[in-house]
């Protein structure tokens, strides 16, 4: 039956051959449009996974139903004379493949999209991570494994078919590097919702934030380094190249060596610190004479964010080789100084009093440390020093501001007397006392004389 209409086919016009064709293909798109219209009513294109498929499946088939039916009548319209049949098929089924791997790229794209929509209500680490790690693992590979399977269907050329299999393998190296970085990426946002940084007591946060930082950047690193490999091993021309380098490699080695000796040199001082962790993500620290916290640890550079909000970047290998300051290195628990110059007439008792209380009302304490203590006595006034904890560096100057500001308002409210000043006296002996006491009594009576 097929035979005989293919043979009755072949007794038409090629011209009207053409326009069937064309006309196939424009009754194709009306029937395509009118079915994606019946669907839509039925399914939303943007939440519901059929409406989604429908929107992401329509316009591939449009391009591929014209496809064919404009390379078809081109088929029919070319004189049989020219030969031209054949290498139009062959044009004609390479794209119908590549139009089949994006018809598959958009589908997976938008399952992705309402795979992640879905995750994010979800509680559960395997719905909410697992199952769209799987998702895309299986839309980057698919148009890959597709592109193998339909090209030596339609390709009988070994040059093209070399070509279309390199370009496949470099795809697929990428996939599979796309999904080991995005699983590992995943893990790090695993592991940092369990510890979490916005607590109080975050030094176990900040510990493990820091070593799969580290750790992350350091295995994506070798990922990528792996893959570009692997990338330059698919061509053979590129891989006795290699193979030539290695085998006269002697002093170029040795340069290479001694030229990237700074970089292998941060890059391990990157992972020790990751493992002995001297600094730690959003620890206070005093570098270089500044005071600021830990904003980004890298495999080669530390980002320190200072008080008034300025960057300073230092190599990573500069907190192996140069002492610093870590004000949280075991604990967020500070204990700040504030310095008050009073007279000796103050009672500290009631000073020691006022400090409590300014601490028990202030957030910033901890409630570990509130002491006044007499840190040294002058000939002028008396040296006071407090003591007071609070629970990490911005928290301790704030307090210490705190705390200063109101001990001298209430030395000033209530003891104005004591508040520092300078005394100016003069030593007497009895011969001077003596002599001080005839000279008042000769100014007292001398009047009365001078009236008599």
């Amino acid at each position: 039956m097929l035979d005989q209409l293919w043979m009755w086919i072949n007794t038409l016009p090629r011209w009207t051959l053409s326009l069937a064709a064309l006309a196939l293909a424009l009754a194709l798109q009306v029937m395509l449009g009118m079915i994606r219209a019946l669907l839509r009513r039925l399914f939303d294109e943007r939440t519901r996974l059929p409406g989604v498929a429908i929107a992401a499946v329509h316009p591939p088939l449009i391009t591929l139903v014209w496809w064919y039916g404009l390379l078809s009548a081109l088929h029919f319209a070319v004189p049989t004379q020219l030969a031209w049949q054949a290498s139009i098929l062959l044009i004609a089924h390479m794209g119908a493949a590549l139009i089949a791997v994006w018809l598959l790229f958009r589908v997976t794209r938008r399952i992705i999209r309402v795979m992640d929509r879905w995750a994010d209500q979800r509680d559960n680490h395997l719905e909410r991570y697992l199952l769209p790690l799987i998702v895309r693992s299986l839309s980057a590979l698919a148009p890959v494994l597709l592109l193998f399977s339909l090209f030596p269907l339609f390709i009988s050329s070994a040059r093209i078919d070399s070509v279309l299999h390199n370009i496949a393998s470099l795809l697929l190296i990428t996939s599979i590097a796309g999904i080991m970085v995005h699983g590992v990426n995943m893990t790090e946002r695993v592991l940092s919702e369990r510890y979490r940084m916005d607590v109080a007591n975050n030094l176990v946060a900040r510990r493990v934030h820091t070593q799969i930082m580290v750790l992350r950047k350091l295995v994506n690193f070798l990922i990528i380094m792996l893959a570009i490999a692997s990338m330059l091993m698919v061509f053979d021309k590129v891989r006795q190249l290699g193979a030539s380098i290695l085998a006269s490699a002697g002093i170029l080695g040795v340069v290479l060596g001694f030229a990237a000796q700074k970089v292998f040199g941060n890059l391990f001082a990157g992972i020790q610190i990751a493992l002995t962790q001297p600094i730690k993500i959003d620890d206070a620290v005093i570098v270089e004479g500044e005071w600021g916290w830990v904003e980004e640890l890298t495999l080669t550079y530390v980002v320190i964010r200072l008080w008034d909000w300025r960057r300073l970047v230092l190599p990573i290998n500069y907190f192996i080789d140069h002492p610093f300051e870590n004000w949280t290195r075991t604990s967020n628990d500070l204990i700040g100084s504030v310095i008050l110059y009073a007279d000796f007439c103050l009672p500290l008792d009631e000073l020691q009093a006022e400090a409590d209380r300014i601490a028990q009302a202030s957030p910033r304490w901890s409630g570990k440390v509130c002491k006044v203590q007499l840190l040294e006595m002058t000939e002028h006034n008396m040296q006071l020093r407090v003591l007071v904890s609070a629970r990490g560096g911005p928290d301790t100057f704030d307090l210490r501001c705190e705390m200063r500001e109101g001990l001298i308002k209430y030395i000033a409210t209530h003891y104005p007397e004591a508040l520092p000043r300078v005394r100016i006296g003069q030593a007497t002996t009895p011969r001077s006392a003596a002599g001080s006491f005839l000279h008042d009594h000769t100014v007292a009576t001398a009047p009365a004389s001078q009236g008599e």
